[in-house]
């Protein structure tokens, strides 16, 4: 079946995000073509879908038997193993190159392949595991696992918009992957936003009286936007790290926004 499903190159595709953006071993069933590591964010909010379901499947069913805190640190934790902290790896390395090499673009690259991680680096670590704990805490506790299907794949797609926006800021020789992903055509296009709609979609029906919904879509791209304009600013292009921290901090934006229409 997997064989002969590999003869459509949007499967192969797939298959390749899977195994790039997660630690579960698909690479047991099938190996996809090593170009296929080239469209691994065309599918990036689906793979997205996965690793929410896994978070918020932990905190609503962990509610049932542990303190609520403890779920939540746990749903926290199985996200972490389910992705190897790739992207809050990308959140440390991006924080340690912007902080520390200034307007120098070459110095900042260095710093964010560095495998060690500085002062800056652990600053933004604490500071975005503190909020995302503390954010998806203060949510009412049936609206938190909702919350958390609907930000991650959102995020994951508006991620994706700078690969549309930018460059690669290296080459697949210097990368850490060595992989370059290519531009998104504009059939993946559509499939980005539908795998990054959707869930938002039923998200904002769930919550339509309590939820503006142009505010919670507004704020997290506003985010991205800037974060957008300082990284072509300082290196004219992306990187993996790059993606990675936008995408955290996008989706951190998205619970922050939601929790404050909450509050309201």
């Amino acid at each position: 079946m997997l064989k002969s499903l590999s003869t459509f190159k949007w499967y192969d595709n797939l298959w390749a995000a899977l195994i790039f953006f997660t630690r579960l071993p698909f690479w047991r069933l099938h190996q996809p073509p090593q170009s296929s590591y080239a469209a691994v964010v065309e599918w990036w909010p689906l793979v997205g879908w996965l690793t929410s379901a896994m978070m918020a499947a932990t905190l609503y069913f962990g509610s049932w038997v542990l303190p609520y805190p403890i779920a939540l640190l746990l749903a926290i934790i199985v996200r972490l193993l389910t992705t190897g902290a790739l992207h809050e790896d990308g959140l440390a390395d991006f924080f340690d190159g912007f902080g520390g090499g200034g307007n120098d673009r070459e110095r900042i690259l260095t710093i964010m392949k560095d495998s060690h991680i500085g002062t800056y680096g652990v600053i933004a670590l604490i500071g975005y595991f503190t909020l995302l704990f503390t954010a998806l805490m203060s949510l009412p506790h049936d609206i938190a696992p909702l919350a958390i299907l609907a930000a991650d794949p959102f995020a994951k797609m508006a991620t994706s918009q700078l690969i549309l926006m930018m460059p690669y800021a290296r080459t697949a020789d210097t990368a850490k992957n060595r992989t370059v992903y290519r531009r998104p055509t504009t059939t993946a296009g559509i499939l980005l936003a539908i795998q990054g709609l959707l869930p938002l979609a039923g998200f904002l029906w769930l919550t339509y009286d309590r939820i503006e919904w142009t505010t919670l879509i507004v704020v997290p791209c506003l985010v991205m936007y800037f974060l957008y304009l300082m990284i072509w600013r300082r290196l004219r292009g992306y990187t993996g790290d790059c993606c990675g921290a936008v995408c955290l901090l996008v989706e951190l934006s998205f619970l922050l926004s939601l929790l404050i229409q909450w509050s309201e």
